[in-house]
């Protein structure tokens, strides 16, 4: 190559990685728990216009919410894009809970370093859509407002706010998005709302649970409400974080705070229904062998989700293994039959009481309707091998189980997990929030006496040489799945 034209590939080559630089929403393809954050519905299958992601440190979860918050404000919305969409320029507030956590974290995820020059447009807003800053007075290289170009040719703004503030500079104003990155005070987290519920708009939360079960946690854990929705992400679920650097980091912490730093958890304590390492029962998929018994169990839903689990028991060794899980709110059982068709129509489903329940138009009962989808429902509803449907037998199954390394789980069910690490007890009482997989879990667990390996076909090999088929070799019998 000559000189003229490795100076034109060098040139070509600075400019596509200046463009990189400049406008990383281009580049930004969400991880999976990210994904599910930006399209998260509530319990009733509705867009949730109210959010939490909690997540452990160094995910990804602040250029998450500075992603989302910048798509808004710029109505680029991605082809991948399901979640909530403005068809108009927006307000916004962009908060943390000081000033110069607000310029150091924030705003830095936004816009670049701040105070750096040649870092200035190398956050998530595109370079080309910064319309205008005005500095924030006091405090150095802050910024108190963003103009951002919008694709109908006007200007989105972004007011930058801390909690330390008070919740009355978080009055009067009605704001289309609201982030908080960092956890705030209940008032300051009320007033915010009211603000975008005003107009109809959102308000999502990006932090680490590092003060425990405050009021704000304890509300979307153990009271969410319509319009909310709860979403948790740990060192696992980015796939940017080597092995290497989680163990240095976790080494680094004190052992009270790695949960929580590691898997984006507040310290539950007590209340755990598992007080399980996660660690310890999570196992890399693999191809399950033909001849173990599986078995499906199905907990339905409409205002929370229907959701299924799928369990292979290694019967020689008495472990089961959780390897496929679903979880689908305010759908028709014609859509949750298909999706459990697609993993095996043969595998028997268990099924709980209220599949009893008749359906108004039909006359027929839940159970039925999706028996005559081709499922392979159980005849009756769950029991406990010792009779009853009594809800500790099965958990206290499901605990010896975990302790004994009787009951792993596929590695990467992130649903799954995230409700095993919520899963918890209030005042002695199991919280009857997110806890539908955990529920098919129990009855899936409880019923592995009705789990059946895929039905085989007997069939026969014949004499070798032979060419009368009517004739069989009785020799050798051949079971042919």
């Amino acid at each position: 190559m000559n000189e003229g034209l490795l100076s034109k590939a060098l040139d070509l080559a600075e400019a596509i990685q200046e463009k990189k630089e400049s406008n990383k929403l281009v580049c930004y393809e969400p991880y999976p728990y990210q994904h599910r954050f930006h399209t998260a519905r509530d319990n009733n299958g509705r867009l949730a216009r109210q959010r939490l992601l909690m997540a452990a440190n160094k995910t990804g979860k602040t250029f998450c919410g500075a992603s989302e918050m910048v798509i808004h404000c710029t109505g680029e919305y991605p082809d991948w894009w399901q979640g909530p969409r403005f068809h108009k320029p927006i307000k916004a507030w962009a908060c943390g809970n000081t000033a110069q956590n607000v310029r150091d974290i924030v705003q830095a995820e936004l816009l670049g370093e701040p105070g750096d020059p040649d870092d200035y447009g190398k956050g998530a807003v595109p370079k080309d859509a910064i319309v205008k800053t005005e500095r924030s007075p006091g405090i150095p290289n802050a910024i108190s407002t963003l103009l951002l170009k919008h694709k109908s040719g006007q200007n989105s703004k972004i007011f930058f706010k801390s909690y330390e503030q008070g919740k009355m500079a978080f009055m009067g104003k009605a704001i289309d998005v609201v982030w908080m990155d960092e956890e705030p005070p209940m008032d300051v987290y009320s007033q915010a709302l009211r603000a975008s519920l005003k107009g109809g708009g959102l308000t999502y939360m990006t932090f680490t649970p590092e003060s425990g079960m405050t009021k704000v946690v304890a509300q979307f854990i153990n009271n969410i409400q319509p319009n909310q929705a709860l979403y948790n992400a740990t060192w696992d679920d980015a796939p940017h974080l080597d092995e290497d650097v989680k163990r240095e980091i976790l080494n680094a912490l004190p052992s009270h705070e790695r949960d929580m730093r590691s898997k984006g958890i507040p310290v539950l304590g007590s209340g755990l229904v598992f007080p399980v390492d996660e660690d310890q029962i999570k196992r890399e998929p693999f191809k399950i062998p033909e001849h173990w018994p599986r078995i499906c169990a199905i907990d339905f839903g409409w205002d929370h989700p229907t959701a299924c689990v799928w369990i292979a028991w290694d019967r020689e060794v008495d472990i089961a293994y959780v390897y496929d899980v679903y979880r689908k709110s305010a759908e028709t059982p014609e859509i949750h039959s298909s999706a459990i068709k697609r993993r095996g129509n043969w595998v028997p489903v268990i099924w709980p009481h209220d599949g009893n329940q008749h359906d108004k138009g039909s006359g027929k009962s839940l159970a039925e309707i999706y028996r005559r989808n081709d499922l392979a429902m159980h005849p009756v509803h769950f029991e406990n091998p010792e009779g009853g449907q009594a809800v500790e037998p099965g958990l206290m199954e499901m605990l010896q189980r975990f302790q004994t390394q009787r009951l792993l789980v596929f590695n990467h069910l992130g649903e799954w997990f995230e409700e095993f690490r919520m899963y918890h007890r209030k005042d002695g009482k199991i919280v009857k929030e997110r806890d539908d997989l955990m529920s098919a879990t129990r009855y899936a667990i409880q019923s592995l006496r009705y789990s059946k390996a895929q039905l085989i076909q007997k069939k026969f090999d014949y004499a070798i040489g032979s060419e009368d088929k009517d004739y069989p070799y009785f020799g050798v019998e051949a079971w042919h799945i």
